[in-house]
Protein backbone atom coordinates (compact mmCIF):
# COMPACT_ATOMS: atom_id res chain seq x y z
CA UNK A 1 0.00 0.00 0.00
CA UNK A 2 0.68 3.66 -0.79
CA UNK A 3 1.39 5.95 2.01
CA UNK A 4 0.76 9.01 -0.72
CA UNK A 5 -3.00 10.48 1.71
CA UNK A 6 -5.91 11.19 -0.37
CA UNK A 7 -6.92 14.06 -1.72
CA UNK A 8 -10.73 14.87 -0.97
CA UNK A 9 -12.95 14.94 -3.91
CA UNK A 10 -14.39 18.14 -4.77
CA UNK A 11 -18.44 18.43 -6.08
CA UNK A 12 -19.52 20.28 -9.06
CA UNK A 13 -20.55 24.12 -8.47
CA UNK A 14 -21.42 26.46 -10.64
CA UNK A 15 -19.81 29.78 -10.70
CA UNK A 16 -20.81 33.41 -11.75
CA UNK A 17 -19.07 35.44 -13.68
CA UNK A 18 -19.79 39.19 -13.24
CA UNK A 19 -17.35 40.86 -15.58
CA UNK A 20 -17.43 40.54 -19.37
CA UNK A 21 -14.35 38.52 -20.73
CA UNK A 22 -13.33 41.99 -23.26
CA UNK A 23 -12.65 43.95 -20.17
CA UNK A 24 -9.89 41.83 -19.04
CA UNK A 25 -8.36 42.85 -22.66
CA UNK A 26 -8.68 47.09 -22.23
CA UNK A 27 -5.79 48.91 -21.54
CA UNK A 28 -5.23 50.02 -17.88
CA UNK A 29 -6.99 53.74 -17.38
CA UNK A 30 -8.77 53.62 -20.50
CA UNK A 31 -12.83 54.41 -20.14
CA UNK A 32 -14.80 51.82 -21.95
CA UNK A 33 -17.08 52.54 -24.35
CA UNK A 34 -20.39 51.02 -24.66
CA UNK A 35 -21.58 49.69 -28.26
CA UNK A 36 -22.88 52.31 -30.49
CA UNK A 37 -25.00 53.14 -33.76
CA UNK A 38 -24.67 55.68 -36.15
CA UNK A 39 -27.05 58.77 -34.95
CA UNK A 40 -30.49 58.94 -37.04
CA UNK A 41 -29.53 62.22 -38.88
CA UNK A 42 -26.24 61.03 -39.90
CA UNK A 43 -27.15 59.83 -43.76
CA UNK A 44 -24.38 57.59 -45.58
CA UNK A 45 -23.33 58.07 -49.36
CA UNK A 46 -25.73 55.66 -51.20
CA UNK A 47 -24.17 53.91 -53.98
CA UNK A 48 -26.66 55.57 -55.84
CA UNK A 49 -25.05 58.18 -56.42
CA UNK A 50 -21.99 57.00 -57.84
CA UNK A 51 -21.71 59.21 -61.36
CA UNK A 52 -20.33 56.01 -62.89
CA UNK A 53 -22.03 53.24 -61.67
CA UNK A 54 -25.31 53.50 -63.42
CA UNK A 55 -24.12 52.44 -66.65
CA UNK A 56 -23.07 49.63 -68.30
CA UNK A 57 -21.10 49.20 -71.70
CA UNK A 58 -20.03 46.10 -74.41
CA UNK A 59 -16.75 48.14 -74.68
CA UNK A 60 -13.81 46.82 -72.81
CA UNK A 61 -12.41 49.65 -70.33
CA UNK A 62 -9.47 50.72 -70.74
CA UNK A 63 -6.47 50.16 -68.66
CA UNK A 64 -5.86 52.72 -65.56
CA UNK A 65 -3.07 55.96 -66.32
CA UNK A 66 -0.18 56.06 -64.18
CA UNK A 67 2.73 58.58 -63.95
CA UNK A 68 6.03 58.22 -66.01
CA UNK A 69 8.80 56.84 -63.76
CA UNK A 70 11.27 59.52 -63.45
CA UNK A 71 14.52 58.16 -64.18
CA UNK A 72 18.03 59.77 -65.58
CA UNK A 73 18.76 60.62 -68.61
CA UNK A 74 21.14 62.31 -71.26
CA UNK A 75 18.58 64.71 -72.85
CA UNK A 76 17.89 66.14 -69.17
CA UNK A 77 21.43 66.91 -68.20
CA UNK A 78 22.01 69.02 -71.54
CA UNK A 79 19.13 70.89 -71.30
CA UNK A 80 20.15 71.27 -67.56
CA UNK A 81 23.13 72.50 -69.01
CA UNK A 82 22.15 74.38 -71.41
CA UNK A 83 19.59 75.72 -69.09
CA UNK A 84 22.65 77.09 -66.81
CA UNK A 85 24.91 78.50 -69.71
CA UNK A 86 21.88 80.28 -71.01
CA UNK A 87 21.58 82.18 -67.46
CA UNK A 88 24.86 82.99 -67.24
CA UNK A 89 25.15 84.39 -70.69
CA UNK A 90 21.90 86.23 -69.27
CA UNK A 91 23.89 87.77 -66.22
CA UNK A 92 26.74 88.58 -67.76
CA UNK A 93 24.58 90.80 -70.71
CA UNK A 94 22.70 92.71 -67.72
CA UNK A 95 25.65 93.38 -66.50
CA UNK A 96 27.06 94.83 -69.21
CA UNK A 97 23.66 96.54 -70.38
CA UNK A 98 23.72 98.65 -66.31
CA UNK A 99 27.70 99.47 -66.92
CA UNK A 100 27.18 101.30 -70.16
CA UNK A 101 24.01 102.72 -68.51
CA UNK A 102 25.74 103.76 -65.93
CA UNK A 103 28.22 105.63 -68.14
CA UNK A 104 25.94 107.52 -70.11
CA UNK A 105 23.86 108.81 -66.56
CA UNK A 106 23.71 108.05 -63.37
CA UNK A 107 19.95 107.94 -63.55
CA UNK A 108 19.55 105.34 -66.17
CA UNK A 109 22.06 102.78 -64.43
CA UNK A 110 20.05 103.01 -61.27
CA UNK A 111 17.02 102.95 -63.31
CA UNK A 112 18.16 99.31 -65.11
CA UNK A 113 19.49 98.13 -62.12
CA UNK A 114 15.76 98.68 -60.41
CA UNK A 115 13.94 97.19 -63.10
CA UNK A 116 17.04 94.28 -62.81
CA UNK A 117 15.88 93.53 -59.72
CA UNK A 118 12.39 93.60 -60.00
CA UNK A 119 12.68 90.76 -62.61
CA UNK A 120 14.60 88.88 -60.88
CA UNK A 121 11.90 88.90 -57.94
CA UNK A 122 9.07 88.19 -60.18
CA UNK A 123 11.33 85.53 -62.17
CA UNK A 124 11.80 84.11 -58.54
CA UNK A 125 8.23 83.72 -57.78
CA UNK A 126 7.27 82.10 -60.53
CA UNK A 127 9.67 79.77 -60.06
CA UNK A 128 8.57 78.88 -56.56
CA UNK A 129 4.75 79.20 -57.81
CA UNK A 130 6.23 76.16 -60.20
CA UNK A 131 8.10 74.08 -57.86
CA UNK A 132 4.76 73.96 -55.16
CA UNK A 133 2.78 72.76 -58.07
CA UNK A 134 4.98 70.42 -59.06
CA UNK A 135 4.98 69.48 -55.39
CA UNK A 136 1.06 69.47 -54.79
CA UNK A 137 1.48 66.52 -57.95
CA UNK A 138 3.86 64.81 -56.05
CA UNK A 139 1.69 64.66 -52.97
CA UNK A 140 -1.15 63.56 -54.46
CA UNK A 141 0.89 61.03 -56.11
CA UNK A 142 2.24 60.04 -52.92
CA UNK A 143 -1.16 59.87 -51.13
CA UNK A 144 -2.65 57.06 -53.56
CA UNK A 145 0.17 54.96 -53.04
CA UNK A 146 0.05 55.32 -49.19
CA UNK A 147 -3.82 54.42 -49.76
CA UNK A 148 -2.61 51.36 -51.68
CA UNK A 149 -0.22 50.21 -48.86
CA UNK A 150 -3.23 51.11 -46.54
CA UNK A 151 -5.54 48.90 -47.99
CA UNK A 152 -2.79 46.00 -47.56
CA UNK A 153 -2.81 46.66 -44.04
CA UNK A 154 -3.90 44.60 -41.39
CA UNK A 155 -4.34 47.31 -38.66
CA UNK A 156 -6.59 51.03 -39.42
CA UNK A 157 -3.53 53.08 -38.22
CA UNK A 158 -2.14 53.79 -42.04
CA UNK A 159 -6.10 54.27 -43.07
CA UNK A 160 -6.82 57.04 -40.64
CA UNK A 161 -3.85 58.67 -42.07
CA UNK A 162 -4.44 58.45 -45.10
CA UNK A 163 -7.49 59.99 -44.55
CA UNK A 164 -6.86 62.99 -42.58
CA UNK A 165 -4.29 63.70 -45.32
CA UNK A 166 -6.89 63.40 -48.02
CA UNK A 167 -9.25 65.66 -45.88
CA UNK A 168 -6.56 67.80 -45.45
CA UNK A 169 -5.93 67.85 -49.04
CA UNK A 170 -9.48 68.68 -50.04
CA UNK A 171 -10.43 71.13 -46.70
CA UNK A 172 -11.07 74.13 -49.63
CA UNK A 173 -13.32 72.24 -51.61
CA UNK A 174 -16.70 73.12 -50.70
CA UNK A 175 -17.86 69.66 -52.21
CA UNK A 176 -16.65 68.30 -49.58
CA UNK A 177 -17.98 69.87 -46.57
CA UNK A 178 -20.72 67.22 -46.24
CA UNK A 179 -18.21 64.77 -46.33
CA UNK A 180 -15.84 66.11 -43.86
CA UNK A 181 -18.27 66.30 -41.51
CA UNK A 182 -19.47 62.51 -41.91
CA UNK A 183 -16.30 61.18 -41.48
CA UNK A 184 -15.78 63.34 -38.54
CA UNK A 185 -19.19 61.87 -36.97
CA UNK A 186 -18.20 58.32 -37.77
CA UNK A 187 -14.23 58.33 -36.94
CA UNK A 188 -14.40 56.24 -34.14
CA UNK A 189 -16.75 53.94 -35.21
CA UNK A 190 -14.85 52.19 -37.71
CA UNK A 191 -11.72 50.41 -36.79
CA UNK A 192 -11.47 47.86 -40.32
CA UNK A 193 -9.22 49.97 -42.32
CA UNK A 194 -10.00 49.16 -46.18
CA UNK A 195 -14.00 49.85 -45.04
CA UNK A 196 -12.50 53.40 -43.70
CA UNK A 197 -10.55 53.35 -46.85
CA UNK A 198 -13.82 52.92 -48.74
CA UNK A 199 -15.71 55.51 -46.61
CA UNK A 200 -13.44 58.15 -47.22
CA UNK A 201 -13.52 57.54 -50.60
CA UNK A 202 -17.45 57.45 -51.02
CA UNK A 203 -17.86 60.60 -48.94
CA UNK A 204 -14.50 62.66 -50.45
CA UNK A 205 -14.59 61.47 -53.79
CA UNK A 206 -18.35 61.08 -55.14
CA UNK A 207 -19.24 64.79 -55.27
CA UNK A 208 -15.78 65.72 -57.17
CA UNK A 209 -16.18 62.60 -59.51
CA UNK A 210 -19.61 63.82 -60.30
CA UNK A 211 -17.92 66.78 -60.99
CA UNK A 212 -15.19 65.43 -62.99
CA UNK A 213 -17.74 63.53 -65.61
CA UNK A 214 -19.69 66.89 -65.82
CA UNK A 215 -15.74 68.44 -67.03
CA UNK A 216 -15.05 65.29 -69.49
CA UNK A 217 -18.70 65.23 -70.87
CA UNK A 218 -18.50 69.38 -71.91
CA UNK A 219 -15.18 69.22 -73.11
CA UNK A 220 -16.30 66.16 -75.17
CA UNK A 221 -19.32 68.25 -76.49
CA UNK A 222 -17.38 70.73 -77.52
CA UNK A 223 -14.70 69.05 -79.30
CA UNK A 224 -17.75 67.04 -81.01
CA UNK A 225 -19.72 70.36 -82.19
CA UNK A 226 -16.36 72.17 -83.37
CA UNK A 227 -15.02 69.73 -85.27
CA UNK A 228 -18.06 68.20 -86.80
CA UNK A 229 -18.30 71.91 -88.45
CA UNK A 230 -15.00 73.03 -88.91
CA UNK A 231 -13.59 73.68 -92.69
CA UNK A 232 -10.27 72.48 -91.48
CA UNK A 233 -8.03 69.71 -90.24
CA UNK A 234 -5.53 72.34 -88.65
CA UNK A 235 -8.40 74.05 -86.96
CA UNK A 236 -9.84 70.97 -85.68
CA UNK A 237 -6.47 69.83 -84.36
CA UNK A 238 -5.37 73.14 -82.39
CA UNK A 239 -9.22 73.01 -80.57
CA UNK A 240 -8.79 69.04 -80.06
CA UNK A 241 -5.28 70.24 -78.28
CA UNK A 242 -7.11 73.73 -76.48
CA UNK A 243 -9.48 71.84 -74.99
CA UNK A 244 -7.37 68.51 -74.12
CA UNK A 245 -4.98 70.94 -72.27
CA UNK A 246 -8.07 73.43 -70.73
CA UNK A 247 -9.80 69.65 -69.18
CA UNK A 248 -6.35 68.60 -67.69
CA UNK A 249 -5.85 71.12 -65.88
CA UNK A 250 -9.43 71.53 -64.39
CA UNK A 251 -9.17 67.70 -63.43
CA UNK A 252 -6.03 68.74 -61.85
CA UNK A 253 -7.60 71.49 -59.78
CA UNK A 254 -10.92 69.71 -58.95
CA UNK A 255 -9.14 67.15 -57.09
CA UNK A 256 -6.40 69.31 -55.04
CA UNK A 257 -3.33 69.39 -57.52
CA UNK A 258 -3.24 73.15 -59.01
CA UNK A 259 -0.33 72.53 -61.21
CA UNK A 260 1.52 75.12 -62.86
CA UNK A 261 2.79 75.41 -66.34
CA UNK A 262 6.08 73.01 -65.44
CA UNK A 263 3.24 70.20 -63.92
CA UNK A 264 0.51 70.87 -66.62
CA UNK A 265 3.11 69.68 -69.62
CA UNK A 266 4.02 66.94 -67.18
CA UNK A 267 0.47 65.79 -67.03
CA UNK A 268 -0.40 66.66 -70.55
CA UNK A 269 3.06 63.92 -71.94
CA UNK A 270 1.88 61.48 -69.31
CA UNK A 271 -1.66 61.09 -70.70
CA UNK A 272 -0.15 61.35 -74.35
CA UNK A 273 2.18 58.27 -73.10
CA UNK A 274 -0.60 56.53 -71.38
CA UNK A 275 -2.66 56.69 -74.64
CA UNK A 276 0.26 55.87 -76.94
CA UNK A 277 0.98 52.77 -75.32
CA UNK A 278 -2.49 51.64 -74.71
CA UNK A 279 -3.26 52.46 -78.72
CA UNK A 280 -5.97 54.47 -77.95
CA UNK A 281 -4.87 57.25 -80.17
CA UNK A 282 -5.62 55.27 -83.43
CA UNK A 283 -9.02 55.56 -83.67
CA UNK A 284 -10.49 53.75 -86.53
CA UNK A 285 -13.23 51.64 -88.32
CA UNK A 286 -13.48 49.44 -85.51
CA UNK A 287 -14.05 51.84 -82.83
CA UNK A 288 -16.77 53.26 -85.15
CA UNK A 289 -18.32 50.33 -85.80
CA UNK A 290 -18.30 49.74 -81.73
CA UNK A 291 -19.29 53.30 -81.14
CA UNK A 292 -22.23 53.77 -83.59
CA UNK A 293 -23.14 50.15 -84.38
CA UNK A 294 -25.60 48.60 -86.36
CA UNK A 295 -25.13 50.43 -89.91
CA UNK A 296 -25.32 53.96 -88.03
CA UNK A 297 -21.98 54.58 -89.43
CA UNK A 298 -23.41 54.92 -93.10
CA UNK A 299 -26.31 56.75 -92.00
CA UNK A 300 -24.22 59.54 -90.92
CA UNK A 301 -22.33 62.37 -92.74
CA UNK A 302 -18.34 61.84 -92.33
CA UNK A 303 -17.91 64.77 -90.56
CA UNK A 304 -20.55 64.23 -88.09
CA UNK A 305 -19.10 61.03 -87.50
CA UNK A 306 -15.09 62.11 -87.35
CA UNK A 307 -17.12 64.86 -84.40
CA UNK A 308 -18.29 62.22 -82.64
CA UNK A 309 -15.11 60.36 -82.65
CA UNK A 310 -13.11 63.34 -81.62
CA UNK A 311 -15.29 63.53 -78.58
CA UNK A 312 -14.83 60.06 -78.16
CA UNK A 313 -11.26 60.86 -77.67
CA UNK A 314 -11.54 64.08 -75.54
CA UNK A 315 -13.24 61.85 -73.34
CA UNK A 316 -10.41 59.34 -73.45
CA UNK A 317 -8.11 61.81 -72.42
CA UNK A 318 -10.16 63.15 -69.53
CA UNK A 319 -10.78 59.81 -67.93
CA UNK A 320 -7.00 59.31 -68.39
CA UNK A 321 -6.29 62.66 -66.74
CA UNK A 322 -8.93 61.64 -63.81
CA UNK A 323 -6.66 58.68 -63.26
CA UNK A 324 -3.42 60.73 -62.91
CA UNK A 325 -4.74 63.24 -60.98
CA UNK A 326 -6.85 61.07 -58.48
CA UNK A 327 -5.85 61.32 -54.67
CA UNK A 328 -7.49 57.35 -54.41
CA UNK A 329 -7.45 54.66 -56.74
CA UNK A 330 -10.91 53.47 -57.80
CA UNK A 331 -12.01 50.99 -55.11
CA UNK A 332 -15.17 51.85 -53.39
CA UNK A 333 -16.75 53.91 -56.97
CA UNK A 334 -16.89 52.41 -60.23
CA UNK A 335 -13.82 53.73 -62.27
CA UNK A 336 -15.51 55.81 -65.69
CA UNK A 337 -14.74 54.09 -69.13
CA UNK A 338 -15.86 55.31 -73.03
CA UNK A 339 -18.85 53.85 -72.56
CA UNK A 340 -20.27 56.32 -69.86
CA UNK A 341 -20.25 58.66 -72.53
CA UNK A 342 -21.47 57.28 -75.88
CA UNK A 343 -25.01 57.95 -74.59
CA UNK A 344 -24.38 61.38 -73.76
CA UNK A 345 -22.61 62.18 -77.53
CA UNK A 346 -24.63 59.64 -79.72
CA UNK A 347 -28.51 60.90 -78.30
CA UNK A 348 -29.82 58.00 -81.11
CA UNK A 349 -28.45 55.38 -78.75
CA UNK A 350 -29.59 54.34 -75.47
CA UNK A 351 -27.31 55.54 -72.50
CA UNK A 352 -27.57 51.82 -71.37
CA UNK A 353 -25.85 49.27 -73.28
CA UNK A 354 -25.09 45.73 -72.48
CA UNK A 355 -23.37 42.70 -73.37
CA UNK A 356 -26.62 41.21 -73.61
CA UNK A 357 -28.48 43.92 -75.51
CA UNK A 358 -25.92 43.84 -78.39
CA UNK A 359 -26.88 40.07 -79.08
Amino acid sequence: MSDTPKIPQRKPAVFTIENEPSTALERPGSARRSPASFDENIVMTDDADDPFAATTSALPDAPEAAPRKRRFSFAKLAFGALGILVSLAVGLWVDSLIRDLFTRADWLGYLAIAAAAIGLLAFLVIIARELSGLMRLNAVQVLKQEAIDASLSPTAKPARKVMAHLVHLLASKPQTARGRLRLKETETEIIDGPHLLDLTERELLTPLDRDARSLILNASKRVSIVTAVSPRALVDLGYVIYESARLIRAMADLYGGRPGTFGLLRLMRDVIAHLAVTGSIAVGDSLIQQVLGHGLASKLSARLGEGVINGLMTARIGIAAMDLCRPMPFRALKRPGIGDFIGDLTPGMSKTRTPEGDG
